[in-house]
């Protein structure tokens, strides 16, 4: 067989980098979004930021918020809002199986990435626990401990 490309990798959009450093990341999950077109083309021009970003379960719907989708260049008067609240695109039990979990135990919802999938713009969101300065700290000399070891093997040989 040929080697299969994975779609989620060769086709991001964006990634919202601040929620993996200021999150503990619980479980993720593949998400729709409902674009008009503007929407859709300032997407395939990478024109997408997630920083500040989250998602609210609001009446059985799930919603994005603060997501920033800058405005086509070649678009007119029908052209987007580029902070506009959009609807995230779940099955039913999803939903409640989310809402669930983030009033329980006090977790909150964050966009991982934005990536096209067979043509339509997915959305990874992420049920995410925030870190305390102290475990930030903990992972970053983690890495930092890692970084070294490798150094050190690579010197060996």
């Amino acid at each position: 067989m040929a080697n299969k490309k994975d779609n989620k990798s060769d086709n991001t959009i964006a990634r919202n980098k601040k929620a993996l450093h200021d999150y503990t990341i619980i479980e993720a999950c593949e998400a729709g979004i409902e674009l008009r077109g503007t929407e859709v083309k300032s997407c395939r021009n990478a024109g997408v930021s997630l920083i500040d970003a989250f998602v609210k379960i609001e009446k059985g719907q799930a919603w994005l918020y603060n997501a920033h989708i800058a405005p086509y260049e070649y678009g007119n008067v029908f052209n987007h809002k580029p902070k506009s609240t959009r609807r995230l695109l779940l099955h039913k039990r999803e939903i409640l199986k989310i809402s669930q979990q983030v009033k329980e135990k006090g977790y909150t919802i964050v966009p991982l990435k934005f990536y096209f999938k067979n043509g339509r713009v997915k959305v990874e969101i992420a049920i995410c626990k925030g870190k305390t300065f102290e475990d930030k700290r903990d992972v970053l000399r983690q890495k930092q401990d890692e970084l070294d070891a490798r150094r050190a093997l690579g010197h060996r040989r």
